[in-house]
């Protein structure tokens, strides 16, 4: 029932020679690639019939080294993708994309970012580019071969309400991460992290035939983006983190996150809720918060139609993502306050793959608590501090018991290099906390400058409505001017 929380290369006509360019040398040169139309490949055709207001994307694949420790070994494909400028005389360069996740397919990014408000000035500046992180979609795939029970339980861990569920929850855990290590992926799952994601960044870059790399990442796309710009200071030109995790990416720091991000968030929906009466869930915000908790304790009781307490606060949190959704959960609450199934809903793709790919980066880029007394003691604290959902946020996952040779050293966000990044966040994200955005900004010092919107929601540009913040990124974008300090950004009427 619980949807898993989300949602190219072109070689450059400067006359630059790929050898001549920095990190490009003569053993590692990407071959030259194919272009076709993303269409001509039967899955990203289907895509396109479902949604024909996309424009056309150009696809390729890049070879590139799975350990690149071994730079001459083993190769994998990394498919990318390209909305190319069609203002060549206001064309500046590429700007690589990515939508976050980690786990989640890239490729189609760049035509969503057209449909989805990105201004035309950027889309004229830019080469827009997408692309599958490796262990994901068209790019080398991995499987942990989870079976359906687990694809349905989705990733958040259940919501333990004593120690002992803590223990029940960590041999769920226990079994995923088994799975992991005996898969026919156990080969690829070690290598499927954030620090060799951003050196096939760096690959993709020399392929298109650039000196340096402008870039947009949305969610876990921040710490992907900080990461590059950590490891290849120079190679970074206009660099834009949207919705921002903590300098330390999807640790158990974030993930505990999550609980506060809710309770900061949902006044936003009790407030339109208590608004819209018709909807019978409560008169007041106050009165609406009640109703969340009482419906949790029913469905954990009776669930309605596989709908128990914790798909429920799932679901809830999974929402909240966007004011758009607010409608529809707020009808969700009212079909199971009544006691009625949830209106069906198409299977979500390939989520076996995006679980397993979440695992190889979350779990391998840090070091997650191996005892399950520290995740007792997690969840007693936040389940008090944060009730809504801090007992689930704070359990126990699959990163406990990942085996501890696949566990890389983390990539340290420095504050070394250009000052040329750009965060945008919204004041109450609930996925990416506002207190984690103000740890990486931190973490960068000098190099960065931050926007914040007095809005909720994950994802700020451009899918935010606040023009202050989008403005910002937009000039940053095609003109290289950022806010001289942070700046902080009033909340707007709604239209």
């Amino acid at each position: 029932m619980r949807r898993v929380l989300s949602v190219v290369i072109a070689l450059s006509a400067t006359g630059v020679t790929l050898a001549a360019l920095p990190g490009a040398s003569a053993t590692q040169i990407p071959e030259a690639l194919q272009w076709k139309s993303c269409a001509e490949n039967p899955a990203a055709k289907a895509k396109a019939d479902a949604a024909p207001q996309l424009p056309a994307l150009e696809c390729a694949t890049l070879k590139v080294p799975l350990d690149y420790g071994d730079p001459n070994g083993r190769k994998i494909d990394i498919a990318v993708s390209r909305l190319a400028s069609k203002a060549p005389a206001k064309r500046r360069g590429v700007l690589l994309t990515n939508p976050g996740g980690p786990g989640i397919s890239g490729l189609t990014y760049p035509a969503i970012l057209a449909a989805s408000g990105l201004p035309q000035e950027v889309r004229d500046s830019y080469d827009i580019i997408g692309f599958d992180p490796r262990g994901i979609g068209r790019s080398t795939p991995v499987s942990c071969g989870l079976t359906q029970k687990q694809q349905d339980r989705g990733n958040l861990p259940s919501y333990a309400h004593t120690a002992g569920d803590v223990v029940r929850e960590a041999n769920r855990a226990r079994q995923i991460a088994s799975r992991c290590a005996d898969s026919k992926s156990a080969s690829l799952l070690p290598h499927i992290g954030t620090a060799n994601t951003a050196r096939d960044m760096d690959r993709i870059r020399v392929a298109l035939g650039e000196r340096r790399l402008s870039y947009m990442g949305t969610s876990y796309g921040t710490h992907l983006g900080a990461a590059y710009a950590s490891m290849f200071p120079a190679r970074g030109d206009r660099i834009v983190l949207d919705s921002n995790l903590g300098p330390g990416g999807y640790d158990v720091r974030a993930m505990r996150l999550f609980g506060p991000g809710l309770e900061k968030r949902f006044p936003d929906f009790a407030k339109y809720v208590a608004s819209h009466p018709e909807y019978g869930l409560g008169k007041t915000p106050r009165q609406v918060r009640a109703t969340y908790f009482k419906l949790a304790r029913r469905l954990e009781k009776k669930p309605v139609e596989g709908v128990d307490g914790m798909a429920f606060r799932g679901l809830t949190f999974d929402r909240l993502y966007a004011d758009a959704s607010m409608p529809a959960l707020a009808k969700s609450w009212q079909a199971l306050n009544s006691g009625r199934p949830l209106p069906a809903e198409p299977p979500y793709p390939g989520v076996e793959q995006i679980m397993s790919a979440r695992f190889a980066v979350i779990c391998g880029d840090t070091t997650w608590p191996r005892t399950i007394r520290e995740y007792q003691r997690n969840v007693a604290i936040d389940r008090k501090r944060y009730p809504m959902l801090g007992g689930s946020s704070a359990n126990i996952t699959p990163c406990a018991y990942w085996p501890g040779e696949w566990v890389k050293k983390p990539v340290r966000i420095s504050d070394h290099g250009p000052s040329n990044v750009l965060m945008v966040q919204n004041e109450r994200d609930p996925g990416t906390p506002l207190a984690g955005a103000r740890q990486m900004r931190r973490a960068l010092g000098k190099r960065a400058v931050m926007v914040t919107a007095d809005q909720g929601g994950h994802g700020a540009y451009p899918f935010g409505r606040n023009t202050c913040a989008n403005s910002a990124v937009t000039q940053y974008l095609t003109s290289g001017q950022r806010p001289a300090r942070d700046l902080a950004c009033a909340a707007e009427p709604a239209n």
